[in-house]
């Protein structure tokens, strides 16, 4: 069973009104610039330290901020659903074999949570990446234990984060374009496979 890791937040579940509505209230506390839905667009276009520096978000205040802003967010999961396709395509994946997991820095029970109100039961694993250590850090501890090759496994993932972990990994990808992260953000970064909507995955994966 060749392992396919899939992002949470951006790439699985649509959790932007939650994850503006948790921020606003972290912003509102830290003295940190507040967001509005009409704002994301062009902070998808904004690389990491961009976004930063526009949020008023020091990398001292990080290790603060991050714990009240997940507890905020696990507070928001019923509201929060798949983007439209996703679970479709996780079902038809583990159908034809594939050991689909979810990689997030989300708490264990704030994904399981999520996939029982949304019916979803085809997660095989869920692996838990530290947000301040980074994801290529949860990834090659998975690689480590596993008997797949890293270059035999897939990543699906919206933002450059997740492009630069699996290239310290060596384990390929596929960028979403309906997540968090535009295309001008990530082209620099050259991902393996671009998906323009779910159905783009199975696609890419039946060619390769």
């Amino acid at each position: 069973m060749k392992p396919i890791i899939v992002d949470f937040d951006g790439t699985l579940a649509d959790s932007t009104a939650a994850l503006v509505a948790a921020w606003n209230i972290i912003a509102q506390k830290h003295q940190l610039k507040d967001i509005s839905l009409k704002d994301i667009d062009g902070l998808k276009k904004l690389s990491l330290m961009e976004r930063s520096k526009l949020l008023n978000l020091s990398m001292y205040k990080v290790p603060l901020v991050l714990p009240q802003f997940y507890q905020l967010y696990r507070q928001s999961l019923q509201d929060i659903r798949p983007f439209k396709g996703m679970k479709e395509v996780l079902l038809e994946l583990a159908k034809r074999g594939y050991k689909i997991m979810i990689i997030s820095s989300h708490a264990k029970d704030t994904i399981l949570t999520f996939l029982k109100l949304n019916d979803i039961h085809c997660i095989a694993e869920i692996l838990y990446s530290n947000p301040i250590a980074g994801k290529d850090k949860a990834i090659e501890k998975f690689i480590k234990k596993s008997t797949i090759p890293a270059d035999e496994m897939l990543y699906i993932g919206d933002e450059q984060r997740d492009i630069i972990a699996c290239k310290k990994v060596c384990v390929p990808i596929i960028w979403v374009g309906w997540g968090y992260d535009a295309k001008e953000a990530i082209q620099y970064l050259q991902p393996d496979y671009q998906a323009v909507a779910p159905h783009d995955i199975v696609k890419i994966i039946d060619s390769l």
